[in-house]
């Protein structure tokens, strides 16, 4: 439940489209569901302007639906990430207008819709096709959230060229997500290059020394360029999240 359901009910009291119980049950759910399985915050919308989004991962098909249904019934934006085809198609049968993204292996309800309030651009930048699952779980996020998303794709210091011709796509973004693998140095091009926050996704990409993403992780860490932060390895979801939040604070 987000201000915008929680005014609703109140003018439909007043109007009486529903009664004194009706919100009365709301307002009682509104901190969490016990499912048996799992609590649901219903209240996180009204604490932080956005639904809890369900990380789906190690949890069955059936589990999502049920926590996916009753999310979309109080809220007009859902978000699932680390989703399979499996977990989308169960969730679609009880919310129809969901819509699943397999590149992203996220799930949304609410996404296509254009917010009222667009929080300012989000570029999300990343250094080869390879990491695009990361990089679109990233836009997609700070999309549903709010944000409008200028992608800047396959632009890895391999051919620095090609991020160079794109540098008036983001340089004016309010937040910059830069994703990468292999040895992670996008992160401080792009960070030497402007003068906007920076937050830097290393991706699993790349094989020996890579170390499933860990290589990349390092080298972000030790950037040389200022304003560049680090999200944890694959985290696209946790990078759009704190892009979208930096965005809105920013316009």
């Amino acid at each position: 439940m987000g201000d915008d359901v929680l005014e609703k009910l109140l003018v439909q009291l007043e109007t009486g489209e529903i009664d004194r119980n009706t919100v009365l049950q709301y307002i009682r759910k509104m901190p969490y569901e016990d499912l048996g399985f799992a609590k649901i915050d219903y209240h996180r919308g009204l604490r932080q302007g956005f639904p809890e989004v369900i990380y789906c991962a190690s949890k069955t098909a059936e589990q999502v639906k049920e926590i996916f249904r009753r999310l979309a019934e109080r809220a007009s934006r859902v978000l699932a990430t680390r989703a399979d085809s499996d977990m989308a198609a169960a969730v679609q049968d009880a919310v129809p207008e969901a819509k699943y993204h397999p590149l992203a292996r996220v799930i949304t309800k609410g996404w296509e819709e254009t917010p009222q309030d667009v929080y300012g651009e989000v570029a999300v930048i990343c250094a080869g096709t390879s990491d695009l699952p990361v990089a679109e779980e990233a836009a997609i996020t700070a999309e549903i959230m709010g944000s409008s998303v200028n992608r800047v794709y396959d632009v890895g210091v391999a051919g620095l060229h090609r991020l160079l011709n794109e540098f008036h796509r983001f340089e004016k973004a309010k937040a910059i997500v830069v994703v990468a693998g292999m040895e992670g140095a996008l992160a401080s091009v792009v960070g030497g290059m402007v003068d906007r926050p920076v937050i830097a996704v290393p991706t699993s990409v790349g094989y020996g020394a890579a170390f499933g993403g860990l290589a990349a992780l390092l080298g972000m860490l030790n950037s040389c360029a200022s304003g560049v932060s680090v999200v944890n390895i694959d985290n696209g979801f946790g990078a759009g999240y704190t892009a979208h939040l930096i965005a809105r604070r920013s316009v």
